[in-house]
Order: C-alpha cells, then sequence, then structure tokens
C-alpha cells in the first residue's frame, strides 16, 4: 500500500475504535439515568467494562509510539525510548530468521539457478536480449575509460611481465629442445640445399658475376683497367670467376651435406652447444642479454606500439558497436544459445554450477549476514524518533487498533459475567 493509503486506512480504524469508545460511554450514561433497574444494569455492567477495556487498550497501544495525552508516564514511548535495542534485535531477528546460511542454501537448491539459467537463455529472445544489453554496457564503459591511463596501465603491465621473463633462460631451453636428436643438423640440412639450389640458378651467377665486377671496378680500378693490356676482357674474367665461384661453393656445400661427421658440421654444433651452454649457465652473457631486454622496453617504439594497439581496439570496437550486425552481439547471443544448450543436456554440469553456487554462498554467507545485520541495525539507529514512529505505525498501527475494538468488546463482556457472578452469589 501507498504511504497515504496506509495513512488513510490507520486513521479509519482509529475513528472507528474512538467511536466504540463513545457508544460504550454513551450506554453507561444511558443506563445511569435509568438507575441501573432492571435490564439496565446489565448494559450498566457492559458499558462500564467495555470503556475500561477500551481506555486500558487505548493507553497500552498509544504507549509504544507516544506518552499518553503528551504526559511523561514511565514506560511510555516504548518504540523511540529504546531504539537503539530494537534496531539491534530487529537486525539480529532477519540475520538469525532469514540469513542462515542452511536456509539460504536451501532457497539455492529449491530455485535450482543452473536449470533456470538454461531455460531462460533457450528463448532466442532472450538471448539476443543478453546480446543487445552486453554491446550496450560496452558502449557505455567505452565512453569512461581514460584512453592515457590504460595505455599507461598496458605498458607497465608489459613491461613487467617482460622484466620477469628469463629470455636467456627461454632461448636456451628452447634451443635445447631444438637440438634433442640432432635436430639442428636437419635445419642446417635444409639451409644448405637451399643455398646450392639458388647458386645452380643462372640469373643468380649473372647477378653475382655483376657484383663482383662492380666491386672489382670499385675496389681494384687500376687491376681492371690492366685487363685490357693482356688482351682479356672484364666482362669476361667476371663470369668465369663467377662460375667458378658457384662451382667451388656449391662443391664445399654438397661436401658439407654428404659428410655426418664434416668439419663444418662438427664446429656448428660446438658452436650451438656453446651458444646454448652460455645461455644457461654464464652470468655475464645472461647479464648482456637481460641488459639488451631493459633497453628494448626502454625504447619509445615499444609505447608506441602499446598504444597503437590500444587505439585500435577501441576503433574496432566501436565500429562494431555501431553496426546493427555487430560481432561482439552475436558471439554473445551464440555463446549464450550454446551455454543454453549444454546446460539443458547436461545435468551434470547444472549440478556443478549449483554446487559452485553453494559453495560460494557458504563461504560468503557469514560476512553476507552480518553486514546486512550492521546496515539494518544502523539504519534504524539513524532515524529520528519522528520517523521511526510515524513509519512503524503506518505499518502495523491499523492492526493494532483492532486491539482497541477487542478490548472495547472483551471488557464489555468480561463485565457481564462479572455482574452475573455478583447477582448469582448475593
Amino acid at each position: 500500500m501507498a504511504t497515504q493509503d496506509k495513512a488513510l486506512a490507520l486513521k479509519k480504524m482509529k475513528w472507528f475504535a474512538a467511536g466504540l469508545l463513545v457508544a460504550a460511554a454513551a450506554l453507561f450514561l444511558l443506563a445511569k439515568s435509568q438507575h441501573d433497574a432492571g435490564a439496565w444494569a446489565w448494559v450498566s455492567a457492559f458499558a462500564e467494562a467495555a470503556m475500561v477495556g477500551a481506555l486500558a487498550d487505548w493507553f497500552a497501544v498509544v504507549a509504544l509510539f507516544r506518552h499518553p495525552l503528551g504526559l511523561p508516564i514511565p514506560h511510555t514511548a516504548i518504540l523511540p525510548a529504546n531504539k537503539a535495542r530494537v534496531a539491534d534485535n530487529l537486525a539480529e531477528f532477519v540475520r538469525d530468521k532469514f540469513l542462515g546460511t542452511d536456509a539460504l542454501v536451501a532457497r539455492v537448491n529449491a530455485f535450482d539457478p543452473a536449470g533456470r539459467l538454461a531455460v531462460w537463455l533457450a528463448e532466442p529472445a532472450n538471448a539476443a536480449l543478453l546480446g543487445a544489453k552486453a554491446v550496450a554496457a560496452a558502449g557505455q564503459m567505452l565512453e569512461f575509460v581514460d584512453d592515457e591511463r590504460v595505455k599507461t596501465m598496458l605498458h607497465e603491465a608489459l613491461r613487467r611481465r617482460a622484466e620477469q621473463f628469463d629470455l636467456a633462460g627461454a632461448v636456451g631451453g628452447l634451443l635445447s629442445t631444438l637440438t634433442v636428436d640432432r635436430r639442428h643438423q636437419l635445419l642446417l640440412d635444409e639451409g644448405l640445399r637451399e643455398l646450392t639450389q639458388w647458386l645452380d640458378r643462372e640469373e643468380v651467377q649473372a647477378i653475382l658475376a655483376a657484383k663482383i665486377l662492380d666491386v672489382a671496378g670499385e675496389e681494384y680500378p687500376k687491376l681492371i683497367g690492366m685487363l685490357g693490356f693482356v688482351g682479356l676482357s672484364a666482362e669476361e674474367l667476371g663470369s668465369k670467376f663467377a662460375g667458378g665461384l658457384v662451382r667451388g661453393a656449391n662443391k664445399w656445400l654438397h661436401d658439407i651435406s654428404e659428410n655426418p661427421e664434416h668439419e663444418r658440421r662438427q664446429s656448428f654444433d660446438r658452436t650451438v652447444e656453446g651458444f646454448i651452454e652460455r645461455l644457461k649457465s654464464d652470468p655475464a652473457f645472461r647479464a648482456r642479454i637481460d641488459q639488451h631486454k631493459r633497453e628494448w622496453l626502454e625504447r619509445p617504439e615499444l609505447r608506441t606500439y602499446v598504444n597503437g594497439l590500444w587505439d585500435e581496439f577501441k576503433d574496432w570496437l566501436r565500429r562494431d558497436l555501431a553496426q546493427p550486425d555487430s560481432a561482439l552481439n552475436k558471439k554473445v547471443t551464440g555463446a549464450s544459445a550454446s551455454f543454453a544448450a549444454a546446460l539443458g543436456s547436461d545435468p551434470a554440469l547444472r549440478e556443478s554450477i549449483n554446487e559452485h553456487m553453494r559453495d560460494a554462498l557458504k563461504s560468503l554467507a557469514p560476512e553476507l549476514r552480518d553486514g546486512i545485520a550492521k546496515h539494518i541495525a544502523a539504519t534504524v539507529r539513524n532515524w529520528d524518533d519522528a520517523t521511526l514512529v510515524r513509519d512503524v505505525e503506518l505499518s502495523v498501527g491499523r492492526d493494532l487498533q483492532f486491539i482497541r475494538v477487542n478490548g472495547t468488546l472483551v471488557g464489555g463482556a468480561v463485565g457481564l459475567i462479572i455482574h452475573a457472578v455478583s447477582m448469582f452469589m448475593v
């Protein structure tokens, strides 16, 4: 009921109870005017006891909220005088009777949150609604995000993680894995194969010949000029030299590729093993790598890169949210539908979710109960007396007026009984 409706109902009941008191007083006066003759004695006994009952119960009801007739009678205005104790008792009552851990857990079991969620999400309209709400929430969050603060946070987080990362150890471990069972030799074989095939190509040989001539012309111009005196063409010499270089290089590379025990392979093994060992156990070498890592983390290019990532993500998200067929909306809607299907078809999953909710509730219930109780007690304590009396009286005052009504009628009935007993004993 609205506050105005409660006030009107309370007022009506007060007038009704007062009306019964006035009626009892009128009957009493009427009976006395007849000198209690005959049946009037019974009316007088009824009316007299009814007035006593009505006044006594009026006093009791009024004393709950205020001093009757404004007189500071002891043990009246009980509610405002004991506000602190009422606040504590009310808080304890709500805490113990409504927020007990066992009661809350039993309520969760009866409610079956996972099952109800599955049924709700199974409706396409509800899944679409969830997607729309997620999109709206994401759009609102974008407006409140402090870009500079987020960029700084991302950069600092990346720096902290990178500083804690053992780069030398990680590279050493990776290379150790790659060299197990001589896998690095397989990589070397593949590299040699690619290189020999590249050197066998005629266009490559032509490029090498031209490059040799260019370098020779720049570094040794006099030597190249002397070729004309001995009857040799610079182009012819370059071509022959390049061909010989390619053939010699190919022969050397093929020797390495075909001989597992070739000196260059063993040298390669020693170089790789030494590098891995330095990565794992050489403090100075590891310190140099860490120093290079820290220098890289301090470079402004990293900050620019992180800022660019955030700007690109935010721009993409803003554009997506503005689209009617938002990808985020589709993802949330699809995920909701899939989750609903999984919940609906998997009783074990539903029970697992409910169990986790029960466990979470059990761990949170004591703190939750105490927090709510303290809030209720503090709220009631902070009410001023007039507000407390008004709110409580509006809530239960109408029912309390029935005490006055019952006191009038029951008092009158008791008066009749007393009158009958007194006549019987005479």
